[in-house]
């Protein structure tokens, strides 16, 4: 994958509203006012939506008659995944080097005595 299509996967996933048609397109295909109708925005501000998904390849629309519908394309966002698999291992062999760190600390400290409780004799 190009550098260009996963820039364009990022910034079709910033959005809230992007993510949530997104969502939705798992069931399988729905038309463009199904899209629209739990969002409190206007038809043309979902088709602007619909425009950046289909532009970084996250949907696909189609026509046919008066139904325009959209439907999920998954593979950007297996690049996407794909890209960020080596973050992860890296965060995970941090965590674990830093599990091993706290072990052998806790193994050179002593501990400390629990305060007691209770009234001072005089």
């Amino acid at each position: 994958m190009s550098p260009d299509r996963l820039s364009l996967t990022f910034a079709a996933l910033a959005d809230p509203t992007r993510r949530a048609i997104l969502a939705r397109l798992t069931s399988g295909q729905v038309s463009v006012t199904e899209l629209a109708e739990p969002h409190d925005m206007s038809l043309p501000a979902i088709s602007k939506h619909l425009r950046v998904l289909e532009r970084s390849g996250l949907i696909e629309r189609s026509r046919d008659a008066q139904w325009r519908p959209c439907r999920l394309k998954a593979a950007p966002m297996k690049a996407a995944v794909d890209w960020m698999e080596q973050y992860r291992r890296h965060w995970e062999e941090s965590f674990d080097r830093l599990e091993e760190y706290l072990k052998e600390m806790q193994k050179k400290t002593p501990p400390t005595p629990e305060p007691r409780h209770g009234r001072k004799k005089k």
